[in-house]
């Protein structure tokens, strides 16, 4: 009996000594994993921290880069523009184009206007009737009829439009003599062209046809 309960107690003794170990072993190994874990989750997000702050900073960097290109593409199209003088594509004024007047016998007698655009100067006539008024009184405003005409004319070099105004429509006495009329490319335009007529002529409804590249189509007809 006594070897019996010594072999128990032993074995009793070697149980409790086990699990003592076993839980010495649980305490030991739970705070290093613990500390383990929570250094590894700290490192991965000041990582990811540090990604998201390139990221960030990649994406400022090229928005920056984004508004120079945008601010050079501005100045280049400002400078493609041209200074009214030398730019391509431009609406002719007034100052842009050098004109000359003739007296013509046809449909009754008739003035020929011509217009050329001046050296060093590319334009379109995007208006296609000239505005044209013997003095600044209303009764002097020639009126369009309509006749001939392309829409733009490119004027350059030696190419030019012509335009015919007839001074009186009308089979009465009357009407207003003038020396010379006021032509503009539009009738807003500000610097008007004052064009002195080969002599005196009695003015009385004016009419004026379009620009043309083709000079038999400027023949005013009285509608």
């Amino acid at each position: 009996m006594r070897s019996r309960r010594a072999a128990r107690s032993a074995r009793l003794v070697l149980a409790a000594a086990a699990v003592t170990a076993l839980a010495a072993t649980v305490t030991a190994c739970g705070p290093e994993d613990t500390t383990g874990a929570g250094t590894s989750e700290a490192s991965s997000s000041k990582s990811g921290g540090s990604e998201s702050s390139a990221k960030d900073s990649s994406s400022g960097g090229s928005g920056s880069g984004s508004g120079d290109t945008s601010g050079k593409a501005d100045s280049g199209s400002d400078a493609n523009r041209g200074d009214g003088k030398s730019g391509y594509g431009q609406s002719c004024g007034t100052n842009d184009v050098s004109f000359t007047l003739s007296s013509k016998s046809q449909a009754g007698g008739y003035y020929l206007v011509i217009a050329k655009a001046k050296s060093g100067i590319t334009c379109y006539l995007d208006v296609n009737t000239p505005s044209v008024s013997f003095g600044s009184g209303t009764e002097g405003v020639a009126s369009p009829v309509g006749q001939g005409g392309e829409d733009p004319i490119k004027l350059t070099g030696s190419p030019v439009a012509y335009s015919g105004i007839s001074p009186k429509t009308t089979e009465t006495d009357g009407g207003i003599e003038f020396e010379s009329v006021i032509i503009a490319l539009t009738e807003d335009d500000s610097n008007p062209a004052e064009l002195k007529l080969p002599e005196p002529a009695t003015v009385d409804k004016p009419i004026v046809t379009n620009w043309s590249a083709n000079r038999a189509e400027t023949v005013p007809v009285i509608p």
